[in-house]
This record gives structure tokens, sequence and C-alpha cells, in this order.
């Protein structure tokens, strides 16, 4: 049977009418525990966002408050807040056919709205963990941990914080930060102008930002970070890498991937741990440093305007001081260097 909760008919006793309002408290609680739920729709105007994987006899849905002059250390009484949500805001809690739907809006502003009006809406989703989830906000933030599905998600300006999460992820920020740790299968995460960071993920991994830093710690997949203007740093990734800044430093370490790495003014560092089928660097002006295992064997196709390298035993080929192009040891992970305008440090180890 559907069931619809309308926040507009909740009643208060007497008693709590005119209690002082603790926005730390969630304002409204509702079980879910007989709903199995599957799908998540929450969408609110300014406030975060949280969904939670849980046991299902704990599946409940939170919302919080938090008035607008709260941050004068003015005195707000429940009886107000539910005032003002009925004036100002439409509110809904639909949960049915295993979806769950929580959407909470200001109406159409009329002459009597002012900032006193103004509420930030928060929600705290708890469900099973095998969830699908459709969440936006217009500036809060959205926290994701321990579920499974497709998860969409979008903020206008907040953070995007997601932990234990395994399915089909896309996230957008306006301008927040970005962490996504111990999640895999299908990542695709971008912010205009936030950091990002990645730690202990696997398989599809697609990151960026438009001005700020990308950090990478233990990925193992296809992986791929970008930056409009920030640094790239990465340890210990497997799989495939494509690292690129328009204009910061790329530091990469610990390395056994496939790697295809450029920046186009600042200087990159790589350190590959194990080789694998191909290296492909592009600098526009900065430094390159690049260390390989010693004893592989490698095609080098190396260019800069400078070259610094270790002996090259059993080197078959060209070397001079701005070229380097030949096979050690017989050949085996293609090495492609373009440091023009900038020098190459190449070391064995």
């Amino acid at each position: 049977m559907k069931k619809v909760f309308l926040i507009l008919m909740i009643s208060f006793t007497a008693s709590a009418l005119f209690a002082q309002y603790n926005s730390k408290e969630p304002f409204l609680t509702k079980s879910l525990a007989s709903d199995a739920i599957k799908d998540v729709e929450v969408e609110t105007s300014g406030g975060n966002i949280s969904v939670e994987g849980v046991d299902a006899s704990q599946a409940r849905v939170e919302m919080y408050i938090w008035p607008s002059n709260k941050n004068n250390g003015a005195s707000v009484s429940k009886e107000a807040v539910q005032k003002t949500l009925d004036e100002y805001y439409d509110l809904k809690l639909d949960a049915s056919g295993n979806k769950l739907t929580v959407i909470a809006k200001s109406k159409s502003r009329n002459g009597n709205w002012n900032s006193k009006n103004s509420l930030s809406i928060s929600f705290r989703v708890f469900v099973t963990r095998n969830v699908s989830t459709h969440l936006s906000t217009s500036g809060g933030n959205i926290n994701l941990t321990a579920i499974s599905g497709e998860q969409k998600i979008t903020t206008s300006g907040g953070n995007i914080t997601i932990n234990n999460v395994k399915g089909k992820i896309k996230g957008t920020t306006s301008g927040g930060n970005i962490q996504v740790k111990d999640s895999d299968n299908d990542i695709d995460l971008t912010t205009s102008g936030g950091n990002v960071e990645a730690n202990n993920c696997t398989g599809s991994v697609k990151l960026s930002t438009s001005g700020g830093n990308v950090e990478l710690v233990n990925l193992n997949g296809n992986v791929e970070a970008s930056t409009s203007g920030g640094n790239v740093a990465a340890n210990t990734i497997r799989g495939d890498l494509q690292a690129h800044t328009s204009g910061g430093n790329v530091e990469l370490l610990g390395l056994s991937c496939n790697l295809n790495a450029s920046t186009s003014g600042g200087d990159i560092s790589v350190t590959i741990a194990e080789a694998a089928k191909s290296i492909k660097i592009k600098n526009s002006g900065g430094k390159v440093t690049l260390q390989l295992p010693a004893g592989k064997g490698y095609n080098l196709d190396l260019s800069a305007d400078k070259i610094k390298t270790d002996n090259l035993t059993n080197f078959n080929g060209k070397a001079d001081d701005d070229e380097i192009e030949g096979t050690i040891n017989g050949g085996g992970t293609k090495v492609d260097v373009d440091a023009s305008g900038g020098k190459l440090v190449l070391t064995f180890k």
C-alpha cells in the first residue's frame, strides 16, 4: 500500500510546541524498516544529504532544519520552525513501490519573503546496502556510505564524500571538494574548482577538477585524472593511468601501470615500480624526472632541450644531448618522453 507522509501535516504535543528547537536533533524521523527501499531520490534547496547502508531493521529517514536566524544566537521554537515550513516551503516524504522520494523546496516567493524565512533543510537516509540514489542539493554536502548500486549525485557548491560504495557512481559539484575511498566499479566525479582525493579504489575511475589539486593513492584499474591548473599527485597505481594538468606539477610514485602524463608548464616527476607496456610523458616547458626499474627491456624515444641519464647499459641506437632513440636489453616497454623546452633526467634503479 502506498504510504505518503506530508511534513505539512505533522502535529506536535503542546509541551513541544514552545520548546527551544535543537537543530542537532532530527526535526522528523520516519522508520522505513517495512518498506524495502531500493531507490532513493532526495532533493533539497540548500541543506546536506547523506545516504548510508544499514540493517533493514534500522532503515529510516531523518530531517534536520537549521533556521537562518539560528546563527545569530536567537532562540527558535519548534512551533516557529513549523510555521515557516507551512508558509514558505513545500515538503514531501513518499515511501512506496520500493522507492523513497524526499523533496524540500521553497514555494514561489511573495512579498512577505525575507532572509529570516530561510531554512536549511538536510536529510539523512539509512537504507539497506543494495540501493540506487538520485540526490541533488543547491549548495550542501553529499555523503554516501556503504551502499551498492547506481548513484547520481549533484551539488551546486558543497563537498562530495564517498566511502565504501560499489557500482556506478556519477557525481558533480560546482566548486566543492571530492573525496572517494574504498569504492569500486565505475566512478566518475567532477568539481569545477575544488580538490579531488581518491584512495583504495578499483575499476574505472575518472576524476576531474577545473582548478584544484588531484591526489590518488592505491588505485587499480583504468584511472583518468585531470585538472585545469592544479597539481596531480599519485602513489601506488596499477592498471592504466592518465594524469593531466594544464599548468601544475605532476608527481607520480610507485607506478605499476601504463602511463600517459602531461602538463603544459609545471614539472613532472615519475617513479616506475614495475614497468607495464607503455610510458608516455609530455611537458611543454618544465623539467621531467623519470626513474625506471634497472635490468628491464625498453624501447626509448626521448627528446628534450637537455637529457641527462645514467649509463645506458646494453643500449642499441642513437644517443645525443637532446635526443635518445633505441632499445635497452633488446627492447620492451615503450618509453616516449617529449620535454620540449625543458630538461629530462632519466635514471635506472
